[in-house]
């Protein structure tokens, strides 16, 4: 017995496709200069102070990373 499945695709219409893609490009930007700032910030302080609240300069990249991206 043969079995017919048919699919049919309503996407999103093209202005909702590219207004998503725009919220996807804002988020980027918004993020990236959040992790420019705090990047920024951290790598100012001295070794003592990364130090006090328990960072090495080696893990800044990966620290800021994962708190503006969460990976």
């Amino acid at each position: 017995m043969a079995n017919i499945v048919t699919h049919t695709h309503q996407g999103a219409s093209l202005g909702a496709r590219l207004s998503q893609i725009w919220a996807g490009l804002r988020d980027a930007w918004v993020k990236r200069g959040a992790f420019n700032r705090t990047y920024g910030e951290l790598s100012r302080l001295s070794d003592r102070e990364l130090a006090d609240i328990g960072l090495r300069r080696c893990d800044l990249g990966e620290v800021v990373t994962h708190h503006i991206y969460g990976r």
